[in-house]
């Protein structure tokens, strides 16, 4: 296998499809106990996507790119919104879909995908978007400020740190997984540049090192300066 960073992109993105495709049973039934790869629970999920419960209307429709098998977040955005769900692995997809059959799941990769302008209250993207190639990300991240209602909320687990890499048996799976995220100073100023007010970075320790947990706004007009996370406009 080459290199992760002489990977076509193409050729991530089959690695991150494989990978999750094989460890879709890492993920316990609903009601389980649960943790994350990185040893994350519920109720951890629960506080990041809390804002969300303040900031966005019941029901409006709200988008999470990387939705795996639904576990955990998608269930909680079900439970409050209208959501449409991506993810790469046909076999999350599949369990999506069982999961939470009242909410819109697709099979694609969020590189892919194309909604229509202003279609979304809110995205969701933890941990998902360290998966795509880096070259790719701030295509994709224009691409969600667009999808993006004005006032809309991006709340995503991005990289603290720069790494590019592939990971061998991931999650006891056998297969192998790829990573590709730029620091967190990188993201801001992506962000940034693209249109987006940041209104949160907290750092998420994991054992020695780490993830950012970005929460950033869409402007809700050219004139307007949004407040602080919790205020509504």
């Amino acid at each position: 296998m080459p290199r992760a960073s002489r990977l076509r992109s193409s050729e991530a993105i089959e690695l991150v499809r494989r990978g999750w495709d094989r460890a879709a049973s890492f993920y316990r039934p609903p009601g389980a106990a649960y943790h994350d790869a990185f040893g994350h629970t519920r109720s951890e999920y629960a506080a990041w996507l809390d804002v969300l419960r303040w900031e966005v209307e019941p029901h409006a429709p709200v988008l999470e790119l990387g939705c795996g098998s639904g576990v955990p977040a998608g269930e909680w955005l079900a439970g409050r919104f209208d959501l449409t769900g991506v993810d790469v692995s046909k076999v999350q997809v599949d369990l999506a879909r069982r999961r939470l059959r009242s909410s819109r799941i697709l099979h694609a990769s969020m590189t892919d995908v194309a909604f229509r302008p202003d279609s979304f209250a809110a995205v969701v993207a933890l941990y998902s978007i360290i998966h795509v190639p880096l070259t790719a990300q701030p295509r994709l991240l224009k691409a969600m400020y667009r999808w993006l209602r004005p006032g809309g909320l991006f709340l995503a687990v991005l990289g603290e740190g720069a790494y590019t890499g592939v990971g061998r048996n991931w999650l006891g799976s056998g297969a192998s997984m790829y990573w590709s995220h730029a620091d967190r100073r990188t993201y801001a100023r992506w962000l940034a540049r693209i249109g987006f007010v940041l209104l949160r970075r907290s750092f998420l320790p994991e054992g020695r090192a780490g993830h950012a947990l970005f929460l950033a706004r869409k402007p809700f007009d050219r004139s307007s300066t949004p407040g602080p996370a919790g205020l509504r406009r």
